[in-house]
């Protein structure tokens, strides 16, 4: 049974960091796409961040270039999301998404993605 678990939430100033994490199980961590949505109130699910377990490219949103970065231990079978400088409006909660695939496309499209952890909430304050 595939499990996402993430954490690493919270409440933070503008300009403040915060790293998520997810821990994967219940399936063998390669040949998967793994990926960070996140939700805020009233808006769609938007597609963060992404990244192949067997390696390669990372694709994040315009809206997080240059600011969050995602990581992953193999090893650990535990996805990361480390987000610096963060504004106002990264303020949701922080999904961590799983798909078995050769490789991650279209990645931010929500439909893509069989596993979904249960989320962890992101409060960025002015």
């Amino acid at each position: 049974q595939v499990q996402l678990l993430e954490s690493g939430g919270g409440s933070v100033q503008a300009g403040g960091s915060l790293r998520l994490s997810c821990a994967a199980s219940g399936f063998t961590y390669n040949s998967y796409c793994m990926a960070w949505f996140r939700q805020a109130p009233g808006k769609e699910r938007e597609g963060v961040a992404t990244a192949y377990t067997g390696g390669g490219s990372t694709y994040y949103a315009d809206s997080v270039k240059g600011r969050f970065t995602i990581s992953q231990d193999n090893a650990k079978n535990t996805l990361y999301l480390q987000m610096n400088s963060l504004k106002p409006e990264d303020t949701a909660i922080y999904y961590c998404a799983a798909t078995y695939a050769g490789a991650c496309y279209p990645w931010s499209l929500h439909s893509y993605y069989d596993y979904w952890g249960q989320g962890t909430q992101v409060t960025v304050s002015s």
